[in-house]
């Protein structure tokens, strides 16, 4: 009966039915459409690494549109905090 021993794994030899072996990749690996375009994605780095390669990412984005949206939802967002916490925007206005 074992009580400290621990039960292994069955392993099964399961092929899909669909692959062959001549096809590119694993398909039993789970991968996002637009990985191979990013360079945020991929092994672990520091922390300052991937903040260079997130600002790259964004510097070289050719959708000008959605970075001006993202910036004027960050500022509302902002502004409702402030209002929030009771900030007196005075400060800001003669």
């Amino acid at each position: 009966m074992g009580i400290f021993k621990t039960r292994k794994n069955k392993k099964f030899s399961y092929t899909p039915r669909y692959f062959d072996d001549k096809g590119e990749g694993n398909p039993f690996e789970i991968k996002h459409k637009f990985d191979d375009y990013r360079k945020t994605v991929g092994g672990n780095t520091s922390l300052k690494t991937k903040f260079i390669n997130a600002l790259d990412d964004l510097k070289n984005n050719q959708d000008q549109e959605a970075n001006r949206r993202i910036l004027i939802i960050v500022a509302i967002l902002v502004f409702i905090f402030l209002f929030i916490i009771d900030f007196d925007l005075s400060i800001f206005f003669k």
